[in-house]
């Protein structure tokens, strides 16, 4: 068994094609480019002839034709259409030559006919050059082609068309009883497919029952797409919630971090905190919801708190979600000094109760800033009245005492003033709209 070259077993990349191109302008053989790849040099022939693009060149005009016969130019040949009337125009210059001379042979480039098979790296500049096609490769219409291509080898139903209706044979009568697929499913394990596969079928008209036909599903609206997520998933490399459970970490050491997002007609949201030990609540309020925003509000806590060991006593390690605000950990891990000054780790994909702490503080805040308020009037000043008013609402799970209470006895009044909190009288605590109007 012949040895296997790393990296042969992967397709190729925008990168991988990038560097083909260069290769071939530069006259590199497929040999070397295969070295360098990692792969077998027919990988790259297969490549450049699949996805090499044909332009046609030199067409000429009706008065200045181009002629492609290899005999052209010692050709004196004349009248080859045999018109009545004998020309005495050489033939070659006539734009009738190459389709009507019986000795017409039209001149090929041995380069297309063998490696490299393009035009790429030819010393002979086009506009000197006079056969007709021509071949280039070009990376990215190669990659649109590679990209297409993998889509629709992708797309359709893996079966049969008699396996289509032996399953339509079973679950349209099943359906029309009023069984849903999971019971269909459950008692044919010969169709061998999953809930979702039998939805998908169904909803994709590849059976005679419609969504129409199922108890439920016509009743619930489609689900909306979340366009906000992080789209780099190798930052979730050794910051998963499994990362984070196996650190086995109690309350008191972490911190849970969410954004609170306005209603349509501003820009502004609120970058919230919670500490589940003391259910202590932090909220800033940001301009936009970038992670440059956010590594903002880190620097301005850093520079509040007195530098970067204090930022660690306080936020050495916080759990978030997926947004894109969070997408860049390093930069919020990292302080301008270098030093690191937490770790952020992510709950996994539509799983808030990950986080439930924050999630449930976030009613609380909802209570004075109701869904479909607009932030664009909010101020600074009045987030951290609004935090305020919360953190000296008294909890049961607290046995009645309040989050500042708890987060003095932990923090100390250093800590606390840094953070802009203050306690609020008992029966001056406002969790309405109205606290805003005062």
């Amino acid at each position: 068994m012949s040895r296997l070259i790393p990296g042969n077993q992967k397709h190729l990349t925008l990168d991988d094609r990038l560097y083909i191109e260069r290769a071939l302008n530069e006259g590199l053989s497929f040999k070397d480019i295969s070295k360098f790849l990692c792969k077998d040099p027919t990988t790259i022939s297969k490549e450049v002839r699949l996805h090499r693009i044909q332009n046609n060149w030199n067409r000429g005009s009706f008065n200045n034709p181009y002629n492609f016969c290899v005999h052209r130019f010692r050709c004196k040949k004349t009248n080859a259409c045999d018109k009545i009337i004998l020309c005495d125009t050489l033939c070659r210059s006539c734009h009738k030559c190459n389709t009507v001379c019986s000795r017409f042979e039209k001149e090929a480039c041995r380069r297309l006919d063998k490696a490299p098979y393009v035009c790429n790296g030819c010393r002979k500049k086009r506009n000197l050059c006079s056969i007709p096609t021509k071949y280039d490769y070009n990376a990215h219409a190669a990659q649109r082609t590679y990209e297409q291509l993998r889509s629709d080898s992708r797309a359709g139903v893996n079966r049969t068309r008699s396996q289509m209706h032996g399953i339509d044979a079973i679950v349209t009568p099943l359906i029309q009883q009023g069984q849903s697929p999971y019971i269909i499913l459950t008692n044919h394990p010969e169709l061998d497919m999953s809930v979702k596969t039998l939805y998908n079928y169904i909803d994709q008209g590849y059976l005679l029952t419609r969504n129409i036909d199922l108890k439920r599903k016509a009743r619930f609206k489609p689900r909306k797409c979340h366009k906000t997520q992080i789209s780099n998933r190798e930052i979730f490399q050794g910051r998963s919630y499994l990362d984070f459970l196996a650190l086995d970490l109690p309350s008191s050491a972490f911190a849970e971090m969410d954004t609170v997002l306005s209603a349509k007609g501003s820009l502004k949201c609120i970058l919230t905190m919670y500490f589940p030990d003391t259910q202590l609540f932090l909220a800033h309020l940001m301009n936009r919801c970038t992670p440059g925003a956010v590594r903002l509000v880190f620097e301005q806590l850093q520079r509040s708190l007195g530098g970067t060991y204090e930022f660690i006593s306080v936020f050495p390690v916080l759990l978030t979600d997926r947004g894109k605000e969070f997408g860049d950990p390093d930069c919020l891990e990292i302080a301008p000094d270098g030093m690191q000054r937490t770790s952020i780790y992510y709950c996994d994909p539509m799983r808030s109760n990950q986080k439930g702490g924050i999630e449930n503080i976030h009613t609380m805040l909802r209570m004075i800033l109701p869904k479909g308020t607009v932030f664009e009037s909010l101020t600074g000043w009045e987030i951290r009245k609004i935090v305020n008013h919360i953190n000296s609402a008294p909890r049961a799970n607290l046995n009645g005492k309040t989050p500042y209470e708890l987060g003095l006895k932990k923090y100390g009044p250093d800590i606390l003033r840094a953070l802009q909190l203050k306690p609020i009288p008992p029966d001056d605590v406002t969790l309405s709209p109205k606290l805003l109007k005062k």
